[in-house]
């Protein structure tokens, strides 16, 4: 069985060090429970990226936030969360449904450390290899369901287009009305900010797919309108994990602001 990736004991870490901080932003105290010995070793030399570690947890944060608002409205919402990695909010955030889907050595490693029995909302983990299984046979048993929110975290930035167009429509397929949450690089923000991030996490074996300047005109193809789009930027600084001035970010650093967002999508039956 293949590893569980490195950028997934990475994400973890980061939510990790946030917890322990005197003011967490996301607050993940299970995040710790997936570090081995190994692992924690493996992560350390991250620390030093405050930027990319600050991003990142806000990034989580702000989905947190975007789920919240969703479970507040229906508390029995399904809430379908794919390439789950170490994602803990069945046991953080108050309601929902919901599923996990991962390949198989992520659910492996993650059920005995944190069983999907002792969370306080249902939850459903399932293993797939991306590779060689349909994602859309995992979904099926879930096409009842017409009260939906899919995040996907973390996971377009290493997808092609071909992966990225299939993706959307196997969620159509199953789910003609759904919400989507997914945060999204810009290639212009990877060119003049990311080289750094990027060499360090293929280093650690990502391989980067096609990004887009503008994701809505493939988004929209496929049915979807945009009903959020929030700046992660814009958000670490409100939150305090970045100390780059307003007027910095809306002036200079614009294209940074705008390179790295989280887009809420809401697709309706019919669309498309």
């Amino acid at each position: 069985m293949k590893p569980v990736s490195r950028t997934a004991f990475y994400c973890g870490a980061v939510r990790m060090w946030d917890a322990e901080a005197p003011e967490p932003i996301c607050g993940d105290q299970f995040a710790r429970v997936f570090m081995t010995d190994e692992a924690r070793e493996f992560v350390e030399p991250f620390r030093e990226s405050f930027y990319p570690n600050a991003t990142n947890v806000a990034r989580h944060r702000v989905i947190d936030d975007l789920l919240r608002a969703h479970l507040a409205a229906d508390p029995s919402r399904r809430v379908i969360v794919i390439g789950a990695g170490f994602d803990t909010r069945a046991y953080r955030l108050p309601g929902g449904r919901w599923v996990e889907l991962d390949e198989p050595q992520v659910i492996d490693h993650k059920e005995p450390r944190l069983p999907a029995g002792s969370a306080p909302n249902p939850l459903e983990r399932i293993p797939i290899d991306f590779a060689t299984e349909r994602l859309a046979d995992k979904l099926a048993p879930f096409r009842a369901d017409r009260s939906v929110t899919v995040v996907v975290e973390g996971v377009t930035m290493y997808l092609t287009r071909a992966q990225l167009e299939g993706l959307l429509d196997t969620l159509a397929e199953i789910f003609p009305r759904h919400s989507l949450i997914c945060d999204m690089f810009t290639a212009t923000f990877i060119r003049r900010y990311g080289a750094r991030l990027k060499q360090r996490l293929t280093d650690i074996g990502a391989t980067f797919g096609d990004l887009f300047d503008d994701p809505e005109p493939l988004f929209r193809t496929r049915g979807y309108r945009p009903v959020k789009v929030i700046s992660i930027v814009r958000e670490a600084r409100r939150l305090g994990a970045i100390p780059i001035p307003l007027w910095l970010i809306n002036t200079a650093f614009r294209s940074m602001a705008n390179g790295y967002r989280i887009w809420e999508w809401e697709r309706r039956a019919g669309a498309g």
